[in-house]
């Protein structure tokens, strides 16, 4: 993996912050999970946003991440519950786990973070050495829309929020530039801090690049590293992939 491209995951507190309350994934996986014998594995799991509530619900989980800040903030969040997980900082691209499951995930469009066809096929590689036969992975990644992949390079508002410890508004702004060649986005992430009368007292620039595979791209890449496509959504809730989606979710089982 690149691993220069973690700017947007230096604050782990910031990211629980922005991110903590989507579960819908999670909703989803627990479906899963109640037909899996043995240890889940989650990858590239970072604060633990769905490793600790499938672990509340007494699953054996094993979290794995390249970052040791996330990972140092989910074993903080764990501990604090008393929550026994696995916590293990390594490359998902090369794993040595030493451990078989029938279930592994990677959820909050991680897939992207993989952005060469040599960083995909070592996922892939990956999840497959460490999937028992007819084991099954699930992931999600955002759908290569017109809309997504073009949008002008120029400030383009995104959310607004509360910083709980400041009481500070603040505002997000993306900046975007799609590079064709290798189907990746680069993003820049712009965070206004502003004070009670609407002065900016902080300004944060974050970047990341994220890579996009098109659907028939991403049924040759699974069948390629012996998987069977089971179920392609456009969302966790199970809906059929259509045009006007914005993430693909894939089940997939290990065949060879």
């Amino acid at each position: 993996m690149t691993l220069d491209n973690f700017e947007e995951y230096d604050n782990p507190i910031l990211y629980d912050l922005e991110n903590n309350a989507y579960s819908d994934d999670v909703k989803f996986l627990t479906k899963w999970a109640a037909k899996t014998e043995g240890i889940i594995i989650d990858l590239a799991c970072g604060t633990g946003r769905a490793t600790i509530p499938l672990a509340k619900e007494g699953y054996k989980l094993i979290g794995v991440d390249l970052h040791s800040g996330m990972l140092n903030e989910a074993k903080k969040k764990a501990s604090a519950l008393h929550l026994q997980v696995d916590w293990i900082e390594q490359d998902c691209s090369e794993l040595e786990l030493n451990v078989k499951s029938n279930l592994i995930f990677s959820v909050g469009n991680s897939f992207q973070h993989f952005l060469t066809n040599d960083d995909q096929d070592g996922l892939l590689t990956s999840v497959n050495k460490h999937l028992e036969t007819k084991g099954i992975f699930i992931f999600g990644t955002r759908f290569p829309t017109v809309e997504e992949l073009l949008q002008p390079n120029t400030e383009e508002y995104w959310k607004t929020y509360k910083d709980k410890e400041t009481h500070h508004k603040v505002d997000v702004y993306t900046i975007s530039r799609y590079e064709s060649l290798n189907q990746v986005q680069h993003y820049t992430t712009i965070r206004r801090y502003k004070d009670q009368i609407g002065e900016i007292v902080k300004e944060v620039k974050t970047n990341i690049s994220l890579r996009y595979v098109f659907p028939k791209e991403m049924e040759r890449l699974l069948f390629s590293n012996g998987f069977e496509i089971l179920h392609v959504y456009k969302d966790w809730n199970e809906t059929p992939l259509t045009d006007d989606s914005e993430q693909m979710i894939y089940v997939c089982q290990k065949i060879k």
